[in-house]
């Protein structure tokens, strides 16, 4: 099922014996496009501190009472690993709180599972396969003494989109698929380019974050986001709706391979 991550925002986690906090922010890996870890902000409990639970222990999602379960007690969260969330989250950090809990980390097998198996993109291939990742950008200062590859969900919203002929709006908001926790669509707002439109971009199509800018780069141009599918939060984002996203973009992008293979090569006819 897609959740939009802003509607998550704030849900309360429950604990076997009492409430924890709230979701605050979600933290996800700039390669593969998956949640790492959930931040709860435990409010007056812990004097505000903040905990990171990964996805994987999650339980029921009650989207009445607005609740996630865990199989945790209070006392396990209030005994583990203080963080920082003014620092980047490094991979020791990540270890020290697998190891407190005696849970496998993610990347111990390559692939982050949840207890529900993994599930493929429903559209087509599949772009979260973990692959190697790119050198960290040296013009990224707050990742210093941190994993230069996780990302907060609410520091990118926001970020300028640009296609490959120009800007056409900026990052509002992440559906996300609780079967494996990956982001699967970013929402575009373009309300800056033309009015009143919002759309979905695939993980696929962005070939280029620059985080010093904090700025989204597209291998698309900007017709063809223009001409997509149009988004609101009454959408609801079925397998009806996936098909028709990506009929829509596998169309465009033969489309474009015919028009190369047309093209006359350079000097030709001149």
């Amino acid at each position: 099922m897609l959740w939009s991550a802003s509607v998550i925002n704030g849900y309360s986690i429950a604990a076997s014996d009492g409430r924890l906090g709230g979701v605050s922010d979600f933290l996800f890996d700039d390669g593969t496009w998956r949640i790492r870890w959930l931040v709860v902000d435990t409010g007056k409990w812990l004097s505000g501190r903040k905990v990171l639970l990964p996805p994987a222990i999650l339980g029921r999602i009650d989207p009445e009472k607005r609740e996630f379960s865990v199989k945790l007690t209070m006392q396990q969260v209030r005994d583990s690993p203080a963080i920082d969330t003014d620092r980047p989250v490094s991979r020791q950090l990540e270890t020290n709180i697998y190891d407190y809990y005696g849970w496998s980390p993610y990347w111990g097998n390559g692939l982050f599972t949840n207890g529900y198996g993994y599930v493929g993109d429903p559209v087509g291939g599949n772009p979260f396969v973990l692959s190697q990742h790119p050198q960290p950008p040296p013009d990224d200062p707050q990742r210093d003494d941190g994993d230069p590859h996780l990302r907060s969900a609410e520091e990118v919203n926001g970020y300028h989109i640009h296609a490959s002929d120009g800007e056409i709006g900026h990052v509002a908001g992440f559906l996300l698929e609780d079967a494996d926790w990956s982001v699967r669509y970013l929402i575009a707002d373009t309300r800056n380019w033309w009015p009143g439109k919002k759309v979905l971009i695939s993980p696929r199509s962005v070939c280029e974050i620059e985080w010093g800018k904090k700025l989204a780069r597209l291998d698309v141009d900007r017709q063809k986001v223009k001409d997509s599918p149009t988004y609101d939060a009454s959408t609801i984002v079925d397998r009806a709706y996936d098909e028709h996203f990506h009929n829509y973009y596998s169309h465009r992008r033969e489309d474009a391979r015919r028009d190369d293979r047309l093209r006359p090569p350079s000097g030709v006819g001149k």
